[in-house]
C-alpha cells in the first residue's frame, strides 16, 4: 500500500541549527524503502503547540501517517507524547509496547522510551524515538502494521 507519509522531527537544538537533523532524513530513508510516499518533512522544537499544528498540518496535506522523531524520553522538554495525546482521539498501545520490546535487544534503557501511537482525525501518528538509529528500529517493529491500520482508518478494506 502507497502510505502517504509527513515526518516531523522534535528537537529545541536542530530547531535552532544547533546541530543537524539526521532523524528525519533517516526515517525518510526508511519510509521509502517500505514503498511509502513521504509528502513533507518538519522541523519543530520541543513545543506542545508546534508539535500539534505540525501533526495537523500534515494531516490537512494529506498524509495518511505522521511519524515524529524525538521528544519521547523523560527529560523535562520531551513533550512529544503529551501533545499527540491531546490532539489523538485514541491510543493504539500495542505500538509502544512492540517498540519497547524490541529496542530493550539494542539498550537496556528502551524501558525509558515513552514511544506511541495514535489515531488523530483518521491518520495514523507514531512518535519515535530521537536517535536516528532507534527511530528506524522501532519503526521496522511496527511498519508491517502500518498498511492495514492505515486502510481501517481510511474506511479501506485491504487483504491482510
Amino acid at each position: 500500500m502507497n502510505v502517504p507519509v509527513g515526518i516531523i522531527t522534535i528537537s529545541d537544538r536542530a530547531s535552532r541549527g544547533l546541530y543537524e537533523d539526521t532523524g528525519g532524513p533517516a526515517l525518510k530513508e526508511a519510509a521509502l524503502g517500505y514503498g511509502w510516499r513521504v509528502l513533507g518533512q518538519a522541523l519543530v522544537p520541543d513545543d506542545k503547540a508546534e508539535i500539534q499544528n505540525a501533526v495537523r498540518g500534515h494531516i490537512a496535506a494529506g498524509c495518511h501517517l505522521v511519524l515524529t522523531t524525538g521528544g519521547t524520553g523523560i527529560a523535562r522538554r520531551d513533550v512529544t507524547p503529551e501533545a499527540v495525546r491531546e490532539i489523538a482521539s485514541r491510543e493504539l498501545p500495542g505500538f509502544g509496547e512492540v517498540m519497547r520490546a524490541v529496542s530493550l535487544n539494542t539498550t537496556p534503557n528502551a524501558i525509558l522510551s515513552r514511544g506511541l501511537a495514535v489515531v488523530v482525525d483518521s491518520a495514523l501518528v507514531i512518535c519515535l524515538p530521537g536517535k536516528p538509529a532507534g527511530a528506524v528500529e522501532c519503526l521496522a517493529a511496527v511498519q508491517a502494521a502500518v498498511p492495514h491500520c492505515v486502510a481501517l482508518l481510511r474506511e479501506t478494506p485491504t487483504s491482510c
